[in-house]
């Protein structure tokens, strides 16, 4: 277990897109000619141990640009440029010429040649975007997807077969035989072969035939998982008899293990042979073990042994691991943060990690708005301290940097309100760590665009898990219920159709349902005393209020006026005056204290959940 970081490939600022898919060429791909001019020749083990290595990488980025990077060398190799001018959704090699082929939200595909490094062929491949592509075993076709799947003749650019595809974008394609099943015909490179492909969204992996004929559109068969499947590998069925063996992981972390023997129709989704989980012992303060996510998995060359990738993604670990598959469910324990914490601590003697304030705006992966961050070079730092005044110190910076985080935190969007995106990440790290602190800063908004706002901009993924929180905080204080109700809205009007696609949603919610229910019985009884309660309290305010202004009149009346002394009568108004001013004060204190108890009565009947009469002339 364990990995060790050989390559970091930070682009320079100003070219800075961020990466949206990555491609290894082929081990005996060509290099492109390099611009330094004449290459020595290579020594001929140099030239054996080239081959074998994997060295060149295509990346496309989100600006419509591929990037050719050496690995080899360290360096960019090339750039791919004039092709598409929207984000590059997929790259792939061709296994035998040095051609690239690529497909972009522009709904175009483009076929590259590398040498060059131009473009080879554009054509328009569908009426959206395009998302997924994938080379034929024999390099002369090319399966290309968005949501409906195309498969393309190489040579002639024209579509060779229609398939009815997905609902949403299509995420993996892949051949999974290259041989038909029944030799009896020859072969013509194509006909008789099955591809899988999988979704956004979509729990079922779907496995298609090509046919001779046009007549069949859908797909023959279909793996069902437990969640989208975000990483899907497989050993390629060489032989008739040979099971096809795939293996999905799954947004919520798990891995789902599939052997099938690909041999026509199958109507019923094929569900997994083995699950496998990886989970924290739980035996260091903290008893209960905790899921570690799997992130990838894939296959090692004997077909049998699997590399597991899990953890963290800034960090992942890496590990080879052999299962006994015929168990249907495989918890693996991992000490995770043992294997964490010794690596954090061997980088930070190089890294030096900038301080953040706690208000500055945190990007994270997933998040609209995510690019590349900016790393200086080593060397720039040198030149640095050279150029630094004798009296100077790094103080100053650190200062400088304090004063640019204040005024950020300061700025506000035009309506004033604090940036919702940065909520909503908030929000799904609260959700992920379970922090309080975290969820009562954020879910204690009051300002309704905030709240819809930051509903909108949460992923998909986070919904349930926010929804079960609401829940839990709707049973506590009534007064924070009416704030919870508020995000309850926003979740159920902007997330309505992905939940509508849960198969478990009536047991997910029957939590907040009974608790709807229970509240919306009492109301009636509760509005009702209410109103009762409200006529009795004002009346014993208005006959005190009826009892005590006569008494008032009185003492203003029995002043004796006598024209000798009128400063005395004078005085004796303004004490009379005084009098009549302290009791309506007294009043109004009265009033408010009645208010008062009308309030510490409504708490205590929200309180109780039935009442019966006699507790009702209790309380009057």
């Amino acid at each position: 277990a364990g990995c060790r970081l050989q390559h970091e490939y930070v682009p320079s600022a100003h070219l800075s897109a961020a990466c949206t898919c990555l491609a290894w060429a082929p081990a005996g791909a060509r290099q492109p000619p390099s611009k330094d001019g004449p290459q020595r020749k290579k020594r001929k083990s140099e030239v054996g141990e080239v081959d074998k290595q994997l060295d060149i990488l295509a990346i496309g980025t989100a600006v419509g640009s591929i990037l050719l990077y050496s690995t080899v060398k360290g360096e960019l190799q090339s750039k791919l440029d004039g092709g598409h001018d929207s984000r590059v959704n997929c790259v792939r090699w061709h296994q035998d010429s040095c051609c690239l082929y690529s497909c972009s939200d522009d709904k175009h595909i483009v076929e590259w040649n590398t040498q060059t490094c131009k473009v080879k062929c554009k054509w328009k491949g569908d009426n959206g975007s395009i998302t997924c592509l994938c080379i034929s075993p024999d390099g002369k076709m090319l399966l290309s997807a968005g949501r409906t799947i195309k498969l393309w003749d190489l040579e002639t650019k024209e579509v060779y077969r229609h398939f009815t595809g997905h609902a949403t974008s299509v995420s993996s394609l892949m051949f999974t035989t290259v041989k038909p099943m029944n030799e009896s015909k020859p072969f013509d490179g194509i006909t008789g072969l099955y591809f899988l492909s999988g979704a956004i969204h979509d729990r079922l992996l779907s496995v298609w035939y090509i046919r001779s004929d046009r007549k069949e559109k859908n797909a023959v068969m279909s793996f069902t998982v437990t969640d989208e499947p975000t990483f899907v590998d497989l050993t390629v069925s060489e032989v008739k008899e040979e099971p096809v063996k795939l293996a999905v992981v799954c947004r919520d972390g798990q891995l789902h293990l599939f052997e099938h023997i690909l041999n026509g129709y199958c109507k019923k989704p094929l569900t997994s042979n083995c699950t496998v989980q990886i989970a924290t012992p739980g035996n260091d303060g903290d008893s209960t073990p905790k899921p570690v996510p799997i992130l990838a998995a894939a296959f090692c060359t004997d077909k049998q042994s699997l590399l597991l990738v899990y953890g963290n993604t800034l960090q992942p670990i890496i590990e080879k691991v052999s299962l006994n598959t015929s168990e249907s469910h495989i918890c693996l324990v991992r000490d995770i943060q043992k294997v964490l914490s010794l690596k954090t601590d061997a980088a930070l003697t190089k890294v030096k990690t900038p301080v953040v304030n706690s208000d500055t705006k945190v990007l994270v992966p997933g998040i609209p708005g995510h690019s590349t961050a900016v790393k200086t070079p080593a060397s720039g730092k040198e030149k640095k301290k050279n150029k630094r005044k004798p009296g100077e110190t790094e103080e100053s910076i650190e200062k400088r940097l304090g004063a640019l985080d204040i005024d950020v935190s300061k700025v506000k969007t035009p309506g004033g309100l604090p940036q919702t995106d940065s909520f909503a990440v908030l929000l799904v790290q609260g959700l992920e760590s379970n922090d309080a602190e975290i969820l009562n800063k954020v879910l204690n908004t009051r300002k309704e665009n905030v709240v819809k706002n930051t509903v909108a901009r949460m992923p998909i993924h986070a919904v349930i898990p926010l929804l079960h929180e609401l829940t839990k905080r709707l049973q506590g204080n009534p007064y924070s219920a009416s704030v919870m109700v508020r995000w309850l809205k926003s979740v159920f009007t902007l997330h309505a159709s992905y939940l509508s696609t849960l198969p478990d949603l009536i047991p997910q919610l029957g939590m907040l349902y009974q608790l709807m229910e229970s509240r919306v019985k009492t109301l009636q009884k509760l509005c009702r005393l209410h109103g009762r309660l409200f006529i009795l309290v004002t009346q014993v305010a208005a006959s005190q209020t009826v009892q005590e202004v006569p008494e008032v009149n009185q003492t203003a009346k029995l002043v004796y006026e006598d024209d000798s002394s009128e400063e005395e009568g004078s005085d004796d108004e303004m004490i009379a005056d005084k009098d009549s001013d302290e009791n309506w004060d007294e009043d109004e204190e009265k009033e408010e204290q009645s208010d008062e108890q009308d309030m510490t009565v409504e708490k205590e009947i929200n309180g109780d959940s039935d009442l019966e009469p006699e507790n009702e002339s209790e309380e009057e």
